[in-house]
């Protein structure tokens, strides 16, 4: 045969083969099931019981303990669907019960501060936690949610002085933040040893809700860590007790895409979970996973579905950071990525805040400021691979080689995490 079709052949059967060397983890037989979910009866349960108590509150208004039941329905039914009006109801009804209670009551002001936790608002959330504090009223959880709040804020200090007061080894609400707490610090290991001892505590008291939980968090730190058959084992785990774990599904859907480079199926698995969960970063998934695949009508379309979503004025400063992250890039639309990034940082003043101040000035060809933003703000103060990249790309930019190089050693190892249309950046820095 000749030598250069022999040549030809090998290429190709490389080319098919070689194209992902990971190995086959997922199953279909494994998730399919959870795709096919007739009824949520979490939900149902949650529809009926918000219900009930409006129907109390028509009849009594004044009671001020059925607006934190019905606020607490409305909490579920955000959880469950992803749908931003059940968020700002439950806020509605909290400030209604505060009102009410002269903001006296600790477990009201902290149900308050938790749902302005979802929506990203941690200033407020500080204010009312702090009032919390000086009540004194089971002020331990008071103290568990200050630690919350301020690692959120980039208080670090703070953070772990609250974390030091509440130190208890056989505590399942110390380990899990404990755990949050060393994977801040970059200590990847650590993190799951304690969030491992916090799941044996959540299985030996059998509540569901917190077993999911710990499933799922425990499937994102193995997956951070490469390990993911067992992420992908952890998610099935969290499924097999709500099979309508929206989260947990798109978890598997990351993996699929991600790992296994199998876009299609990636886009099966979400499109089924969207028909019950919505949210506006799934469209923005979905969008990357579209461009993966070089399908751009699909990208196109997802990321309008996005921008439409995004517009509701309910969001308020939830997705900053994918609106900034999206703006960066476009020369157009440079001073309101810019407006962003200020806002962010001036609603969460963090390393990752100041990182999309810092991309901003590297996409718009300031890389001196940008250079400058990440030197004072974020080198050594995070350890997330999205701001490592950006850091890498500033790094390079200003002549700093090695720096980069460094960096990109470390992101080679993250490409899971990050994804393979970063993979491909990463590679080229």
């Amino acid at each position: 045969m000749n030598p250069n079709k022999i040549l030809i052949m090998v290429l190709f059967v490389c080319a098919l083969s070689c194209k992902n060397n990971n190995q086959q983890i997922t199953n279909q037989l494994d998730y399919n099931t959870y795709l096919q979910t007739d009824k949520d009866e979490v939900l149902q349960l949650a529809l009926a019981d918000y219900a009930f108590w409006e129907k109390k509150l028509e009849k009594d208004p004044n009671q001020f303990p059925y607006l934190v039941k019905a606020a607490a329905a409305q909490s579920l039914l955000f959880n469950k669907t992803g749908n931003i009006e059940s968020l700002i109801k439950a806020e509605k009804h909290l400030i209604d019960a505060n009102k009410a209670t002269n903001y006296k009551k600790s477990g009201y002001l902290r149900a308050l501060a938790r749902n302005y936790i979802s929506q990203h608002k941690f200033k407020s959330s500080l204010e009312l936690l702090k009032k919390a504090e000086a009540i004194g009223e089971n002020l331990e959880s008071t103290q568990k949610m200050l630690f919350d709040v301020y690692l959120e804020l980039g208080n670090y200090k703070m953070a772990k002085q609250n974390l030091n007061t509440f130190e208890d080894f056989n505590d399942f609400d110390y380990l899990i933040r404990l755990s949050k707490w060393l994977d801040h610090k970059g200590n990847l290991d650590g993190a799951i040893k304690y969030l491992d001892k916090a799941m044996a505590i959540a299985e030996s008291s059998n509540l569901p809700g917190t077993k999911q939980w710990t499933y799922t968090n425990l499937a994102d730190y193995y997956g951070h860590a490469g390990l993911i058959e067992m992420s992908y084992n952890f998610y099935l785990k969290a499924l097999e007790i709500d099979p309508n774990d929206a989260y947990a599904k798109k978890g598997i859907a990351w993996i699929v895409y991600s790992y296994e480079k199998n876009p299609d199926e990636a886009l099966r698995i979400l499109n089924a979970v969207t028909q019950g969960y919505n949210a506006p970063d799934y469209h923005l998934l979905k969008s990357e996973i579209a461009e993966f695949k070089n399908d751009e009508n699909l990208k196109l379309t997802e990321l309008e579905l996005y921008q439409k979503d995004v517009s509701n004025p309910l969001y308020g400063d939830m997705y900053n950071k994918y609106n900034a992250l999206l703006l960066a890039e476009n020369q157009k639309k440079s001073a309101k990525a810019l407006a962003i990034a200020n806002q962010e940082i001036a609603n969460r003043p963090t390393p990752q805040s100041y990182d999309l101040l810092a991309w901003t000035y590297y996409n718009h060809g300031d890389v001196k400021d940008a250079l400058a933003v990440m030197e004072k703000y974020v080198v050594g103060k995070t350890f997330e691979p999205e701001t490592l990249f950006h850091l890498a790309k500033v790094y390079k930019a200003n002549g700093k080689f090695n720096d980069a190089k460094n960096l990109k050693k470390e992101l080679l190892e993250s490409t899971f995490e990050l994804g393979p249309l970063m993979a491909e950046k990463i590679k080229n820095i």
